[in-house]
């Protein structure tokens, strides 16, 4: 298995997150992002104990492949 770093954004103050990796063992993304702490944005959404939520800016979306080039 191995990550595999697709970009971080230009945009992040101290240039450390977001992020958007491949893992291409799964065939995943990974994305590292801003956690979500508001009470009431969370309690809109039916979160499963085994899952987060992370807020990801529209900005951050040209690094997945299928934008980039057009298609899977």
């Amino acid at each position: 298995m191995a990550l595999h770093r697709l970009g971080k954004d230009p945009e992040s103050k101290n240039g450390g997150s977001p992020t958007v990796y491949y893992d291409d063992a799964s065939d995943n993304y990974l994305l590292q992002g801003w956690k979500v702490i508001d009470a009431a944005r969370l309690e809109q959404l039916n979160i499963p104990a085994h899952e987060t939520v992370i807020e990801f800016p529209k900005r951050m979306m040209q690094f997945f492949p299928e934008v980039r080039h057009g298609g899977a």
